[in-house]
């Protein structure tokens, strides 16, 4: 069972891919504790999509120090020791979008100011890949209609799946399962989400262990 395996899980993947879905299903069904990604409180988003340029490193560092502050709170709230948690974010992620997103001089700035914080932070016992291709990625980004989002490119979109892979290839020491979700409607079908529960409840060794659907 997953609450008597892990105390602490991330489920991530692009934007469009359900992760945020992912994360409230899992945590409702196994009464897990859910950490959530405040993105909308972030008020440099809706301009960094229209102005990359010019508030991308406002927008990284905001949504930096934000993860930061929620996962120190979890930690001096003991619950990482008390059950089950499940976040739908991975708190790299701040350092991937950043390389990203930022040129190469605010990025070393950026760098600095993410290893001067990040060794305090839980690392995720299970991380949850939710991988979609950039089509599908676009409609569901589409579908759910967010005014901001609506600018996004799909170039943009594979530079963000590229740097996820490469920090997976980096890290061995992760547990990861990517889910190919292109053939997966795990929030209106109840069957594929329970495809999902098999998967995620299985023993696994450290490494990328990538799961889909048999044809």
């Amino acid at each position: 069972m997953l609450a008597q395996k892990y105390n602490f899980i991330t489920v991530e993947g692009n934007t469009g891919a359900g992760k945020t879905s992912l994360a409230r299903m899992l945590a409702e069904q196994y009464g897990g504790k859910l950490i959530l990604e405040e993105f909308v409180d972030n008020p440099f988003l809706p301009h960094f999509y229209n102005h990359p340029e010019r508030y991308a490193f406002h927008t990284e560092v905001y949504f930096m120090l934000d993860r930061h502050q929620q996962l120190v709170e979890v930690i001096q709230s003991k619950q990482l020791h008390t059950g089950l948690n499940v976040a739908d974010y991975l708190f790299n992620k701040s350092l991937l979008y950043a390389e990203v997103n930022l040129p190469l001089d605010e990025f070393k700035l950026f760098d600095r100011m993410f290893r001067a914080i990040y060794p305090v932070l839980p690392k995720p016992e299970l991380l949850i890949y939710v991988h979609s291709t950039v089509p599908r990625l676009i409609r569901n980004i589409q579908k759910r209609g967010r005014d901001f989002e609506q600018s996004v490119r799909g170039s943009y979109l594979q530079q963000v799946e590229d740097i996820y892979f490469r920090h997976f290839a980096e890290n061995p020491e992760m547990r990861i399962l990517v889910i190919h979700a292109d053939e997966l409607d795990f929030v209106e079908q109840p069957y594929h989400y329970d495809q999902i529960v098999h998967w995620v409840t299985q023993d696994y060794a450290p490494g990328i262990h990538h799961l889909k659907l048999k044809e």
